[in-house]
């Protein structure tokens, strides 16, 4: 959580890491260090009067590891929102023909699953231009069991 003083207060009680705009100075756009902060998390959470002076604080350490924190007003409930980051993916298409998402995990049961893939492919199939023609195979995958193919 990247935030002004109403938020850091209420990520410090919610035991919520976060960072004011003195410490986000202290970095001094020292690309080691915000590259080091970007690494250290999978996704920030930025106030609303905070999130235009970002890139001037800290460069552009954290658009270029495609980290850029997601807006917090001060009306949205903050726990609520780390919720919804941590269950949101991103699908990134590079020049690569190859794409791969992480869809669940070991404790989901297998209606939740069976959702979550549904809604990956299609929302995948609505970025593609052609749709359903630009999808050569699809495989669904296990961390250690073999790939089987949907389509």
């Amino acid at each position: 959580m990247l935030g002004d003083q109403q938020h850091v207060d209420e990520a410090k009680a919610n035991d919520i890491p976060c960072m004011d705009v003195e410490s986000l100075k202290k970095l001094n756009k020292n690309k080691k260090l915000v590259k080091k902060l970007a690494k250290k998390y999978d996704a920030f959470l930025a106030s609303d009067t905070l999130i235009k002076q970002i890139p001037r604080i800290l460069g552009p350490g954290l658009s270029k590891a495609g980290k850029f924190p997601t807006l917090l007003t001060h009306n949205e409930s903050m726990t609520g929102k780390v919720e919804e980051v941590k269950s949101t993916i991103k699908f990134q298409m590079k020049k690569v023909l190859c794409l791969s998402v992480a869809i669940g995990h070991v404790t989901m049961s297998a209606e939740d699953l069976v959702s979550n893939i549904v809604l990956a492919v299609n929302f995948l199939i609505s970025l593609l231009k052609k749709g359903w023609q630009n999808v050569r195979a699809l495989y669904i995958k296990s961390t250690m069991g073999p790939s089987q193919r949907l389509y």
